[in-house]
Order: structure tokens, then C-alpha cells, then sequence
């Protein structure tokens, strides 16, 4: 995933999805669905039409940041 905006993490498919996209304020921790082939986590806030996907529970707002805020990263999606 790339950086964006100093702020999120942003993430190619390579596929198209239905989308339900709806005017939001994102808040550190969530996963949207962006442009319907865009997967977003966010480590910071950002006004938007996203898809929600999930939110990251575990982790504080300052701990998202120190995770995601130093450039380029891999993220890895599991059901559980």
C-alpha cells in the first residue's frame, strides 16, 4: 500500500467490487472500499464517499500512526 495524503494507506485490488458508498468522517483504524478497487486503512481522519469495510480495534489512533505513517507498507486481510 502507498501513502496518501498523510493520513491513509492505500491499496490497489485489481478488481472491481459493489459498492455502497456514503459521505463520511474516517477516523484512524478504519478500512474502506474506495472508487470501488481501492482498499483504504486510515491512520488518520479524512472527510469522503467511502464503502466501510471494518475497523481496527486494537490499536490506538497514535499507534495506527507509528504503524502506517513512515511510508509504504503491506498489509495482509485474514477471516478469522
Amino acid at each position: 500500500m502507498s501513502m496518501y495524503g498523510g493520513f491513509e494507506q492505500v491499496g490497489p485490488l485489481g478488481t472491481d467490487l459493489t459498492r455502497n458508498d456514503v459521505q463520511t468522517t474516517t477516523q484512524a483504524g478504519d478500512i474502506v472500499l474506495y472508487a470501488g478497487n481501492q482498499i483504504v486503512v486510515f491512520y488518520g481522519s479524512n472527510d469522503w464517499a467511502y464503502t466501510r469495510l471494518g475497523h481496527i480495534t486494537d490499536k490506538t489512533a497514535d499507534e495506527m500512526a507509528e504503524l502506517l505513517g513512515h511510508g509504504d507498507v503491506t498489509i495482509r486481510f485474514a477471516a478469522e
